[in-house]
C-alpha cells in the first residue's frame, strides 16, 4: 500500500512538471504566419500589367491619373545632324529598289590623278557616307524580311568600293613619287630639305660670284669702236 501511494505521488508531482517541458514556445503561432509565401513584399506588382499589390493599402482606393492619349512632345530635330547620313534622306529610312538603281559609274584612276588632296579627301568620305548608309539599308532588309532590293544595294556598294580602291591607287602613287623626289632633293646641294629659314633652294650657296658681260652688250660696242678710227667726211 506504502508503495503504491508512494507511486501515485510520484506521477501527480511528476505531471506538472512534464507539461512545462512540452509548451515552452507561445500558442499563437497561426497570427504570426506570413501572408505570402516568399519574403518580396512587392511580388506581382507591376506597372506593365497594371496588377497592384496583395495587401490592401491606405492609397488602394485613390483613383490614379489618367495619361493625356492627344499629348505629343515637341522635340526639334536638327535637319543637318550627322545621323541623317546613315540615311538616304532626313526623315526617309531606306530608297526604294528603283531608287537605288539609279547611280552612276565609279571613279577611274586616270581621271582621279588630275584632282587635288583636297578633293581626294572629300571624295573619300564621300563614298564613307554612302557605305554607311547602305549598311543601314541592308539591316533594315534584314530585320523588316521584305525579301528585295539586295541586288540593287549590292551593284551600288560595288561602284563605291571601286571608287575607294582608286582613290587608294592615286594616293600610292603620289606616295611612290613624293619618296623619289625626297631621295633626290637630298642628293643635290642645291636644295636644304632641313633649312630653317623656309629657304629650301639655295643656288648661291655653292655657285662663285663672277662678272660676266652680256653677249648684246659686247656686240652693241663693236660699231662704235670701228667709228672711232675714221675721219670724218665733210659733205661738199
Amino acid at each position: 500500500m506504502r508503495l503504491a501511494s508512494t507511486a501515485r505521488a510520484s506521477v501527480l508531482v511528476s505531471a506538472p512538471m512534464a507539461s512545462s517541458r512540452a509548451a515552452p514556445f507561445s500558442t499563437t503561432s497561426y497570427m504570426c504566419k506570413r501572408k505570402t509565401k516568399d519574403n518580396n513584399k512587392k511580388r506581382g506588382v507591376s506597372s506593365l500589367y497594371r496588377s497592384g499589390p496583395r495587401e490592401h493599402i491606405s492609397m488602394s482606393n485613390v483613383p490614379l491619373p489618367q495619361p493625356r492619349a492627344d499629348y505629343k512632345p515637341s522635340i526639334t530635330v536638327d535637319e543637318k545632324h550627322g545621323l541623317w547620313g546613315f540615311f538616304p534622306e532626313p526623315n526617309k529610312l531606306m530608297w526604294t529598289p528603283a531608287e537605288t538603281e539609279k547611280h552612276g559609274r565609279a571613279w577611274t584612276v586616270e581621271e582621279l590623278r588630275r584632282k587635288s588632296w583636297e578633293d581626294l579627301h572629300a571624295l573619300w568620305w564621300t563614298c564613307c557616307r554612302e557605305r554607311n548608309m547602305l549598311a543601314t539599308s541592308k539591316a533594315e532588309l534584314i530585320r523588316s524580311r521584305l525579301g528585295f532590293g539586295d541586288r540593287e544595294i549590292a551593284a551600288r556598294e560595288a561602284e563605291v568600293d571601286k571608287t575607294m580602291r582608286a582613290i587608294k591607287h592615286t594616293l600610292t602613287e603620289r606616295q611612290y613619287i613624293w619618296e623619289d623626289a625626297t631621295e633626290v632633293a637630298e642628293s643635290d646641294p642645291e636644295i636644304d630639305l632641313h633649312a630653317v629659314d623656309g629657304q629650301f633652294y639655295k643656288p648661291s650657296a655653292y655657285e662663285e660670284e663672277s662678272h660676266v658681260p652680256d653677249a648684246w652688250a659686247s656686240e652693241a660696242a663693236k660699231p662704235a669702236e670701228a667709228s672711232k678710227g675714221e675721219p670724218t667726211k665733210v659733205p661738199s
